[in-house]
């Protein structure tokens, strides 16, 4: 990447044309204002004050869709590379940064049409953003080499086997993709990509891809947040101007998939316990005016209670417990998915009769104008919530401006929805659905393939084979030397930190109600909605060790109904409001939670107040809750990560302790269960006594009260009694576990003992030091030693998990099969070693991330309930945040090794590994914790 002086001379006398965004949506505006630079950069600056952090996202305009056929798989593979190192950065490159700035940690992401990289910081971090983002754009192909080429392609390898070979039902979307579009239509592949195309990449073939996609010209820089505008443009200006353009790149022409006939297909999925139909229509490219009526029509045919696929399938038929459709759109072209995954043993001709039936039924009725209201209400909802951050603001301007070439569609969003009639609704279903050719996938258990659908023919699944010692040999330690691309000033220098945000904690308003219900908020003006959470003690503990189960057949029985209202009544009238009412089990508690519009938040209440009081006991409800919970218990013993988070509890608790039990229950604890077990739980174990109530958002302390004066009246306090429970207690001596999944293409890995309460005064200290451990993604040890060195895995991390009982420290990961040994032996060693090789940098990296990190912690409404919810179950200051601050300055380097030497002791531990007991079990025995423990003999 060269350029003359002239070239420079005219990059810099560039002088942008702004567009300042002036149309007003339906709901809330967002301004923001655009320039492109000379050497056509798109950037797009938006300004949100309330929190001192800013989003930085930097967004190119290649996915997969741009690759060649025998070429795949680059467009994700630079998604990777570009967070490695370059020029300027050093080995590490914004990964090494984020940790010292107390970013969000830089993250990534690639779609068929674009690849983007992202993180929010502290505001007094732009400028090192600014510089990091045009560094990676301008000044980074040189820093790849074939070591490290080598190793990234492990490392997607790796992701593939998590997210596809090892997972149920997760070669899908390629057999249907393959079999929807031609050959040559760019989305005929993965954006993964295939193994064999990334296996035969050369270096040269890398550098051929990144020069001609990674320039300005096919870029859009967003920045969002707390920041000086003007001064944002200046270093714009200082460090992407005289980078250069590339060849001019034409937007690719629509092409949406032309299938001129029906194809059924079918896989027997070694992963997979049911049987799973979907059907894939062509539809229409991103924001086709088409696009709006058809997310409509996918959800009121199969969201819901008042879904007729659903009322068709669930509730006649049933033959399964839910019904997903969704109108998958991109730049090129869409295609409208509806999938249904069948209980065990149901033929998948039984479901698509059904679905034959309930379209023609659809045929004659249409849509009510009052399911037309409530589908709209809840768009509105989601689109607020999306935008409720600045990296969600930055994420929504950049889509707009690359796939519709409007930023300001961002303001026309809701117009757009609330536009769609019914009659626009039918069309879209006579234009996509009715007689149109489709492509049908049935993906069944091994050895069922009679449950497929009729005449299906076999499906082609590309799988690749675990061969022991196969994978590229590689030095992720060599040290290599480059022409460094010339600059018109000093890249070298990281540019300093400008101001110093100030970390003002959200004032937090709190009162009890007359029946003990405790109330804690904050009030947040950013968007037009409110969350809320009310959490009752119990969950899990208040259970039967003998009849485990009931506590979360509770909650979903909770929103079925009210005493006034069936089932569709009540999902009717939350989603008229444009609200969500959820209730879900956790260990140690019952959670109902939901998020309304402001203007809608009193009549949501309401509805709460209904559900929480005036149960309705709905026998086919419960029926149906009980047939779900039975399909996620077979769909959960197929699955590799189920069945290790399953049996890692075992370990940790022990068999005796309640909280060693699937929150599910079991099959036999489920069967067993009757109708009057969940009143009984309801009855004596949720009480105002032993519940808070959380809210923010667009609300105020009056409000909250003024909602909540009917639960308090109506809900009669009872006295409950958490039971008291051993502490579980680590090993003596460490053990190898090992439970087989014949066949497996990745190990689960899980390492752990039992270690803190989050109440105890060293939890928040031991979180600290496994920062550098494994806490802190790519900063971390465990990341930078299985992943970056080796390219064992995708992902590892370590955490602490503690709540108001002792909970574990755990290492999880998922590696390639054939290196389960050499994986678990590294983990080993640098457990061994951490306490010892903490050097003062360690300390200083951590300090500044923790400090740093907290601008962050209050900007999202998610944020901030989360933070109501740690100071109410555990007792913490309203100002905790500070308080750690004073914490982790206080800390010592000696601090963070004694605190490794208690906490992560390798010798006593569980080693836990969920894979394929033929090849990598005896392994093991070389860890030299005695002969592995096969849990199970399948």
């Amino acid at each position: 990447m060269k350029t003359t002086f002239s070239a420079l001379l005219l990059l810099f006398l560039a002088i942008p044309i702004s567009i300042i965004a002036q149309e007003k949506g339906t709901g809330i505006n967002v301004d923001f204002e655009t320039f492109t630079l000379q050497n056509g950069l798109r950037v797009i600056l938006h300004q949100d004050k309330s929190d001192p952090v800013v989003a930085v996202a930097l967004t190119s305009h290649v996915g997969s869709a741009r690759e060649l056929e025998g070429r795949t798989g680059f467009a994700h593979l630079f998604e990777h590379l570009l967070f490695l190192e370059s020029e300027n950065l050093g080995k590490g490159g914004l990964d090494k940064m984020s940790a010292r700035i107390g970013g969000s940690g830089a993250n990534g992401s690639t779609s068929r049409d674009r690849t983007n990289y992202f993180q929010t910081v502290p505001s007094d971090a732009l400028e090192k953003m600014i510089w990091a983002e045009a560094d990676k754009l301008g000044y980074f192909i040189n820093t790849v080499t074939e070591p490290v080429l080598a190793k990234e392609k492990q490392v997607v390898k790796n992701e593939k086997r998590q997210g596809v070979d090892n997972r149920p039902y997760g070669h899908t979307f390629a057999v249907i993709d393959q079999n929807l579009y031609p050959k040559d239509h760019p989305y005929h592949w993965q954006v993964i990509g295939s193994l064999e195309d990334l296996q035969n990449a050369t270096l040269q073939d890398v550098k051929d891809f990144y020069n001609k996609w990674y320039v300005p010209n096919n870029v859009t820089l967003t920045i969002a947040g707390n920041f000086d505008k003007e001064q944002a443009k200046e270093w714009v200006h200082k460090y992407f101007d005289e980078i250069p353009a590339g060849t001019d790149i034409a937007r690719q022409e629509k092409r949406p998939a032309n299938l001129k006939e029906t194809k059924s297909l079918y896989y027997e999925d070694n992963f997979a316990n049911l049987p799973e139909l979907t059907l894939t229509w062509p539809s229409q490219y991103s924001y086709h005016e088409d696009s709006y009526a058809l997310e409509i029509l996918s959800k009121y045919l199969a969201d819901g209670k008042n879904a007729p696929l659903y009322k068709k399938l669930v509730v006649e038929k049933e033959l399964t417990d839910r019904v997903n459709m969704f109108d998958y759109t991109s730049e090129l072209a869409g295609q409208l998915m509806l999938q249904v995954r069948a209980y065990d043993g149901k033929d998948l001709d039984e479901v698509q009769k059904a679905i034959d039936e309930t379209f023609k039924e659809f045929e004659k009725n249409g849509i009510s104008e009052k399911d037309l209201k409530r589908i709209k209400a809840g768009q509105e909802t989601d689109f607020y919530n999306s935008i409720s951050s600045v990296l969600g603001k930055g994420f929504q301007l950049a889509q707009y401006q690359i796939f519709a070439n409007d930023p300001n569609e961002i303001n026309k969003n809701v117009e757009k929805i609330l536009k769609v009639s019914a009659e626009d609704v039918k069309r879209v279903y006579n234009k996509y659905i009715k007689g149109k050719p489709y492509v049908a996938t049935s993906f069944v258990p091994k050895g069922q393939k009679e449950l497929a659908l009729e005449n299906a023919i076999p499906a082609t699944v590309v799988e690749e084979k675990i061969v022991e010692g196969a994978e590229e040999e590689f030095d992720s330690t060599s040290n290599i030397s480059y022409e460094k691309t010339p600059s018109s000033f000093d890249r070298s220098t990281e540019p300093p930190y400008w101001g110093n945000p100030e970390i003002v904690v959200p004032e937090i308003w709190k009162f009890n109600l007359p029946s003990g219900l405790s109330v804690s908020g904050i009030t947040s003006r950013e968007v037009p909605i409110v969350q809320f959470s009310l959490e009752m003690e119990g969950g899990l503990l208040l259970e039967k060790p003998n009849k485990t189960g009931v506590s979360n057949l509770l909650a979903k029985l909770l929103t079925k109904g009210t005493a006034n209202k069936t089932p569709q009544e009540l999902e009717e009238a939350i989603e008229l409001l444009g609200s969500n009412i959820y209730v879900n089990a956790e260990d140690e508690k019952i959670v109902l939670s939901g998020s309304s519009l402001t203007r809608n938040f009193e009549e949501t209440m309401k509805l709460v107040e209904e559900i929480l009081l005036e149960p309705r006991w709905d026998e086919a409800e419960f029926k149906l809750a009980k047939q779900q919970v039975l399909s996620q218990l077979q769909q959960q013993q197929a699955n590799p990560n189920s069945i290790a988070e399953i049996e890692f509890k075992k370990l940790i608790y022990g068999k005796d302790h309640i909280l060693s039990k699937n929150i599910l229950g079991t099959s036999k604890s489920v069967e067993a269960i009757a109708l009057e077990d969940l009143k009984a739980y309801y009855k004596n174990n949720l009480s105002p006594m032993r519940a808070k109530y959380m809210a923010v958002g667009d609300l105020d302390q009056k409000m909250a009260k003024e909602s909540l004066k009917a639960i308090s009246a109506n809900w009669k306090p009872v006295t409950v009694k958490i039971p008291e429970f051993s502490e579980p207690k680590a090993p003596e001596a460490s053990k190898v576990y090992f439970y087989n999944v014949p066949g497996a293409k990745q190990s689960i890995i899980k390492i752990g003992t039992p270690a803190l309460k989050a109440t105890d005064e060293d939890f928040y200290k031991a979180e600290v030091m496994n920062y550098r451990l494994g806490g802190g993604s790519f900063a971390s040890q465990l990341t930078q030693e299985l992943r970056e060195g080796k390219g064992y895995t995708y992902g590892i991390r370590s955490r602490f998990n503690g709540g108001n009982i002792k909970g574990p420290f755990e290492i999880s990961s998922g590696v390639r099969t054939n290196i389960t040994y050499e994986a678990v032996d590294l983990i080993k060693d640098i457990l061994i070693n951490y306490p010892v090789s903490l050097e003062p940098d360690d300390l200083d990296i951590t300090q500044s991330f923790m400090i740093k990190s907290n601008a962050r912690k209050f900007e999202t409404l998610g944020a901030k309930l989360n933070m109501l919810s740690d100071i109410a179950n555990f007792n913490y200051k309203d100002d905790f945040i500070k308080q750690q601050e004073v914490i982790v300055k206080g800390m010592s380097l000696e601090d963070l090794k004694s605190l490794a030497g208690e906490y992560v002791n390798p010798f006593k531990m569980y080693y836990l590994i969920v894979g394929d007991a033929e090849t990598q079990l005896e392994k093991l025995e070389k860890l030299e914790f005695g002969k592995p423990i096969l849990l199970n003999e399948k």
